[in-house]
């Protein structure tokens, strides 16, 4: 089996201590990144790792130091590839550094196991590893309901029922800033600096965090959601689901049951299962 050192991200760009949040988002921005490594700027010590989400939960902060996260888990590049799975199926985390003699060499994350379950031969499914407990919306909700919703529960996405509660559209952290991303005084209240890289969807999903009374409105739900979502059956295998995942770039799919019913969600995270089952 592959080890960690074969598929990681060698040298992977950082985020410095002392610095800012605003450091950080235009790092994220001109990189296209969701989340960095922290290291210390005077000896390139690994002091934690910040997200996104990290500045969406802490977006009153404006030091790194107060916004990242301390003390994470690390794991090592000789490692077999089932163990850093296990890692991010258990701790449910999207960043391990890749840390040798107390130096970060390295990162890895979901998206590079995904390639891996991808090709490989497995018998589990979807309803092997389904989370069926999810947060959904009503597409008749206001939307400013629904941000809410994502907040308090901690998730990029909520699949969206209609009346009679079919599954009808799905609604993400992407979608809810995707029209007004062009909007550069909005941008320069989140950081970003240059005019240029405005229109990088999917860079920082939860832009509107900056922006909070552009939802103070009459739009729903379904102003916004993703209609018809890409969904994976109960019987649907992990490689597939894997390859599903990689070719539209999701980190999460609505699973439907035998009567196209909603059963929950699968998240990159619960695919990694194919790896670390196949070895108990």
């Amino acid at each position: 089996m592959k080890t960690v050192a074969d598929i990681m991200t060698p040298a992977p760009i950082v985020a410095q201590v002392p610095g800012t949040r605003n450091d950080v988002i235009n790092t994220m921005v001109r990189n296209k990144l969701t989340g960095l490594p922290v290291v210390r700027s005077s000896d390139g010590k690994l002091m934690g790792i910040v997200s996104r989400r990290d500045i969406f939960k802490n977006f009153n902060e404006s030091q790194l130091s107060l916004i990242m996260k301390r003390d994470c888990i690390t794991i090592e590049p000789l490692e077999p590839i089932a163990v850093a799975a296990r890692i991010f199926s258990e701790k449910r985390i999207h960043r391990l550094p890749v840390v040798e003699n107390n130096r970060l060499v390295g990162i890895i994350t979901p998206t590079d196991i995904l390639k891996e379950i991808k090709g490989m031969k497995t018998r589990m499914t979807a309803e092997d590893v389904i989370n069926t407990t999810c947060v959904t919306a009503y597409e008749e909700d206001p939307l400013t309901y629904a941000v809410a919703a994502m907040r308090i529960s901690d998730v990029a996405a909520l699949p969206v029922l209609d009346a009679k509660g079919n599954l009808t559209g799905i609604l993400t952290d992407r979608d809810l800033f995707s029209d007004q991303i062009s909007d550069e005084d909005a941008a320069k209240k989140l950081g970003v600096e240059d005019s240029k890289l405005i229109g990088l969807r999917n860079v920082l999903p939860l832009f509107y965090t900056a922006t909070e009374s552009y939802y103070n409105n009459d739009k729903t739900v379904k102003d916004y959601m993703i209609p018809k979502p890409l969904t994976v059956f109960t019987k649907t295998t992990l490689n597939e689901v894997a390859r599903l995942m990689l070719s539209n770039d999701f980190g999460q799919v609505p699973v439907r049951g035998t009567k196209d019913e909603l059963i929950g969600m699968i998240y990159d995270v619960d695919v990694l299962r194919a790896i670390t089952g196949a070895l108990n």
